[in-house]
């Protein structure tokens, strides 16, 4: 692994896939380019952003399957980061061009093949996104972070919605955290108290995997 004795890997020499699944929702897109505004600003330069809307984003690829899967499956960089946002169902989280899901064993697969044993995070942001904590997925040098468990909704992806909530809490809590878990654990509560005070009766329980192997891992630019 190209970690560093304190868990960090340089922010150059991230490699970062930021997928937009859906447009019937603006949320979607608008986390995909704050999250990469979020990177940049960290020093992060291996960016592959993929639009939902190429009529609103006409400068960024669509994300198409041969899209996805082609800068999932691209090796290159030290570590790779996967951010997915989009809706979802207990198959896996839609791509709206592709006309269907992505499942958590292609997802798993592309990431194999991309990602190997690098340092790797993952990011499902969709309703059901919990399935994405699948056996496969589970390795040693990954972290998942889902927005909710697998047999819940998330919340935030209407019409009128700017982010989701989990995109909105993940954005707010990313620079006051260093290390993934720290992220990972800061975003969950932040969810919790969003859909409390919007009077949420079914939370849709966000879910971690840490792999152990990466336990300190540090957010670019930390």
């Amino acid at each position: 692994m190209a970690m560093l004795a304190d868990g960090a890997v340089p922010a150059d020499r991230w490699r970062v896939v930021l997928i937009a699944g859906d447009n019937d929702s603006p949320a979607f897109d608008n986390g995909v380019e704050a999250m990469r505004a979020k990177l940049m600003a960290r020093g992060v330069r291996n960016i592959r952003a993929l639009t939902s809307d190429p009529g609103a984003n006409p400068s960024l690829p669509v994300a198409t399957a041969a899209n996805v899967s082609s800068a999932l499956r691209t090796a290159g960089g030290e570590a790779c980061l996967a951010f997915i946002t989009s809706h979802g169902d207990e198959s896996g989280f839609v791509l709206k061009q592709a006309r269907g899901t992505v499942s958590p064993a292609t997802l798993d697969n592309a990431l194999d093949a991309g990602c190997g044993a690098r340092p790797t995070v993952v990011v499902v942001s969709a309703c059901h996104s919990g399935v994405f904590l699948s056996s496969g997925m589970r390795q040693p040098n990954r972290i998942v972070l889902s927005a909710a468990a697998a047999d819940r909704v998330s919340f935030g992806c209407g019409a009128g919605d700017q982010y989701t909530y989990f995109d909105q809490c993940l954005l707010q809590q990313f620079d006051g955290a260093s290390t993934w878990q720290q992220l990972a654990a800061t975003t969950k509560t932040c969810v919790e108290n969003l859909e409390r005070r919007m009077g949420i009766q079914r939370p849709s329980l966000p879910q971690t995997f840490i792999g152990s192997g990466v336990a300190d891992l540090r957010i670019p630019g930390r």
